[in-house]
Formats: structure tokens, C-alpha cells, sequence
């Protein structure tokens, strides 16, 4: 129940879907004075919503911090948390989707000996019958071995649906296995912090690597800065689900 209406509550915090909903009632709406409100209210939401800066600020500030390694760093296993591969209907296959900085990086990691083995975790995160026989824990092992990682330095987790099972069943793998911590956390940036709390509550000690960043902290041009993006919209997007998902595991307890 908790999985569906988490797809449910991603979709209503969507501020694009909401513009839409504000556009409708502009149109729908009769009487002349409340037009004009709904329209003021939908033009505010698009700037707001639509403006580069504002969404690229609260990014950075989100994101964890780059990792340095220092001088004969090492660890056991490196946990690479799916996310970063898609499936086409048509030849049921997968295929490496905006978040392949996460894979890249831990076969780097991995073949300059920071890691000894990688944890690859996640199952389908769909709703969809069909993409649920799809499990990227499983392309994605095969994809490591093709790169040169021997299949016993592959740990693979192929059930979890999300980030508070991805941590529950990477806890039962690596106790199983005898793994000793702590072991180094990949994933994107912006989903780091949400990351590792789950993972501590879930008993498991990490050490954060984040990667495929979604925004630099780089002086920005004033026009691009101010002027509208759809591109905000999907910031926006990617934001609200890890600040209110990590708001609603802290309320149910998984963070």
C-alpha cells in the first residue's frame, strides 16, 4: 500500500500537473472576477515554477557535498542503488536512463580499488505488470560482468521497489554474506541525503559517494537565470520527491 501511494502522492506534488489544473480552471471558470484571480494565481505559479534560479539554488543546497578520497581508502562493498535504467515495451530490454553516472562510477570505483565488491539494489519500481518482470538488479549484473567485474564480486538485490527496501533487503544480503562495514553508498546527488539516513535507520553504516549531480554550484548567466524553463519543471519534480520523501520516511520511521 505504502509503494502505491507513494506513485500517487509523486504525481500530485508535481507543480507542472498543478499548472494545468490552474490553466483548466481559467478557463472554466465564469464569473469575471474569479477568472481574473485564477489568472494572476496561474501566472505567479508559472514564474515561480518555470524560473531556472530558484530551482537550481535549492538543488545545490540539497545535494551532498562531492567525496575526496583519501590516500589507501578503501571498502568492502560499494552499494550502487538502482534508478538508472529504463525498459523498452517493444524488445523488453534495458537501457541506460539520465542516472548512468551512478553505474559508471562504481565500476570506476571498483577497477581503482576503492570498493572490493559491488551491491547492486533494485528490483521494478513500476506499477506495470509487464515492467515488473523487469529487474535492474539483474540487467545491471550482467552489465557489470561485460565491463570486467568477476561475478563474485557481485552482490545483486533484485526485489526492492524503493529506497526504504532497497536498505531493508541490501541489510539481509549483506549480513548473509558476511560483508563488514562501512561500506560506500552510490547514488545521484540529490537523492544522497534520503539515501543514507534509510540505510542508517535500516542498521546499515555508509559512507556517501554521490554522483550524477543535477546541478553545479557554478556562477550562472543573468538571462538564463531569469529566463522560463521547462527544465525547471523536472528540478522541481526531482526535488519535492526527495524533500517531502524524506519528510514522510522520517513520519513513518524508515528515516
Amino acid at each position: 500500500m505504502f509503494f502505491i501511494l507513494s506513485k500517487v502522492f509523486n504525481f500530485l506534488l508535481s507543480p507542472f500537473n498543478w499548472l494545468l489544473v490552474l490553466v483548466l480552471l481559467c478557463f472554466f471558470v465564469k464569473d469575471a472576477r474569479k477568472k481574473k484571480r485564477w489568472i494572476i494565481i496561474t501566472c505567479c505559479w508559472f514564474l515561480i515554477f518555470s524560473n531556472p534560479y530558484i530551482i537550481h539554488k535549492l538543488t545545490v543546497n540539497w545535494q551532498a557535498n562531492q567525496k575526496i578520497f583519501q590516500q589507501n581508502e578503501q571498502y568492502s562493498v560499494g552499494i550502487l542503488l538502482s534508478g538508472f535504467v529504463g525498459f523498452e515495451f517493444k524488445s523488453k530490454q534495458g537501457f541506460y536512463g539520465g542516472a548512468a553516472d551512478r553505474f559508471i562510477q562504481a565500476v570506476r570505483l571498483y577497477k581503482l580499488g576503492y570498493i572490493k565488491k559491488i551491491l547492486i539494489t533494485g528490483g521494478s519500481g513500476s506499477i506495470n505488470s509487464t515492467r515488473q518482470q523487469f529487474k535492474e538488479a539483474d540487467f545491471v549484473t550482467i552489465q557489470l560482468q561485460e565491463m570486467g567485474v568477476p561475478k563474485e564480486d557481485i552482490l545483486t538485490e533484485n526485489q526492492s521497489r524503493n529506497t526504504y527496501e532497497n536498505a531493508l533487503f541490501s541489510k539481509k544480503l549483506l549480513d548473509s554474506t558476511s560483508q563488514k562495514g562501512p561500506f560506500l553508498l552510490i547514488t545521484s546527488a540529490i537523492h544522497m541525503k534520503r539515501s543514507q539516513q534509510v540505510f542508517t535507520k535500516a542498521g546499515i553504516a555508509t559512507v556517501a559517494y554521490p554522483c550524477n549531480f543535477n546541478a553545479i554550484d557554478n556562477p550562472q548567466e543573468f538571462l538564463s537565470s531569469i529566463m522560463p524553463s521547462h527544465n525547471a519543471f523536472t528540478g522541481w519534480d526531482i526535488y519535492l520527491k526527495e524533500v517531502v520523501g524524506l519528510f514522510v520516511y522520517k513520519m513513518t520511521g524508515k528515516a
